[in-house]
């Protein structure tokens, strides 16, 4: 494999997981550390991702309100945030996360709707604001810089008292084995407890993200009640998905 190709696969994994590690990355394609140190390096360099400790992170999903920063498969994503919004009806209480996903969706909301929204992501708080009929409140804690989430014990323990209709999630990794995984163990532990709040889970994800798993597990594919991807319900990738539970949109 030359360099091109490496960089290109490097490229797709940090667009598509928005944070990889190199570690990871030299096992996927076979090469030394030292091999991909320097493949991040170079891309990093250009300005194509963002070196962080221990590997990489995606421009985008670092910095989403950056029209310079390409948000990969925008179209895919928008089309989930279309979806998403059949979900919410007037006086609905929801809690999201953060990501490139949901900030479309935060877009999207109509104006006239009324309902409260809790966030853990400052830009998904920032984007809710514009729409004036919606209640917004932020559910604070330490700033995780490579993803712009408040993270931490005091984001945990806030959530415990609070009671939500529906959370909105974005997936790193996502199967019908292992559920919605994902690498960084502090948002693992805030992602489970926004869960447990919540009457109801959906999981908003680009069908590229499926049949992936990330190292951490944060819940079993039967605490999901709704995945949301670009596809129609009926393709056959979606297949493995269906069940009692889970609902396809």
């Amino acid at each position: 494999m030359n360099k091109t190709e490496r960089q290109k696969l490097i490229m797709r994994e940090i667009n598509l997981h928005n944070k990889v590690l190199s570690t990871d990355l030299s096992m996927l394609l076979k090469i030394s550390d030292d091999t991909i140190r320097r493949d991040l390096k170079e891309l990093a360099e250009m300005g194509k991702i963002l070196k962080v400790h221990g590997g990489a992170a995606s421009k985008s999903f670092v910095a989403p309100f950056n029209v310079q920063n390409e948000v990969y498969a925008i179209q895919e994503k928008r089309d989930i945030a279309k979806k998403a919004l059949s979900l919410i009806k007037n006086n609905m209480v929801i809690l999201t996360e953060g990501g490139t996903t949901i900030l479309e969706f935060a877009k999207m909301i109509p104006d006239t709707l009324k309902a409260t929204f809790f966030t853990i992501s400052p830009q998904v708080a920032i984007t809710l604001s514009e729409h004036s009929n919606l209640n917004v409140m932020t559910i604070g804690g330490q700033l995780t810089k490579n993803a712009n989430l408040h993270i931490g014990a005091s984001v945990i323990n806030q959530l415990v008292d609070l009671k939500v209709d529906l959370c909105l999630l974005g997936a790193n990794a996502f199967s019908a084995e292992e559920g919605l995984t994902d690498m960084d163990w502090e948002i693992v532990q805030v992602k489970k407890a926004i869960i447990r709040c919540s009457k109801k889970t959906a999981v908003l994800s680009i069908s590229e993200k499926l049949n992936t798993a990330q190292r951490i597990r944060i819940c079993g594919p039967g605490q999901i009640n709704y995945l949301i991807t670009e596809l129609p319900p009926e393709n056959p990738l979606l297949k493995n998905y269906e069940s009692d539970f889970l609902k396809l949109l």
